[in-house]
């Protein structure tokens, strides 16, 4: 049987702070049955199969652009170039899903965690790692309510409560 929920972690542990998506994966292996974890460096075209079935997708990755610790966002199917490369992006994805499947994809949501150094052969910032603990705080939390209807607004609590104790 296909669990419910997936969530998909993207990242190199060899890039410093683009360990955060594997670690997260790895903090949530085992969580219940409803919860699926996949990792890998990258999305591809393949990953398409794993979102059938599913009531909702949580794809995490790291990012330099986000503000700490993490951005929780729901996210939509929309056509870019990526599939053409050597990675995809989650759009893309999802995209890729509508066209294959004629259908659109279960309810998909971004956790993007703030890093700062991902350069081959760096440790996990003290930063970085800050933000995964916060980070894994919430997604075991939305896997825990395997409800994605409330997901964005326990997420935007989430992130005001770790912004305001890690000031």
């Amino acid at each position: 049987m296909t669990a419910p929920i997936l969530v998909f972690a993207i990242g190199n542990e060899s890039r410093g702070d683009d360990a955060v998506g594997p670690l997260l994966a790895r903090a949530l292996e085992g969580l219940d049955d409803s919860v699926e974890v996949i990792e890998d460096y990258q999305l591809q075209v393949e990953h398409v199969t794993d979102l059938v079935g599913r009531s909702a997708a949580i794809f995490v990755d790291a990012d330099v652009s986000c503000s700490a610790p993490f951005h929780f966002s729901k996210i939509a199917a929309e056509h870019d170039n990526s599939y053409t490369s050597h990675a995809m992006t989650p759009f893309a994805l999802l995209h890729t899903y509508r066209q294959v499947y004629g259908a659109e994809a279960p309810p998909t949501f971004l956790l993007r965690i703030r890093g700062y150094d991902f350069e081959l052969g760096s440790p996990l910032s003290g930063q970085a790692e800050q933000n995964l603990v916060a980070a894994t705080r919430l997604a075991g939390d939305l896997c825990g309510t395997a409800n994605p209807q409330n997901w964005l607004q326990r997420a935007d609590l989430r992130a005001a409560e770790e912004r305001a104790a890690q000031e």
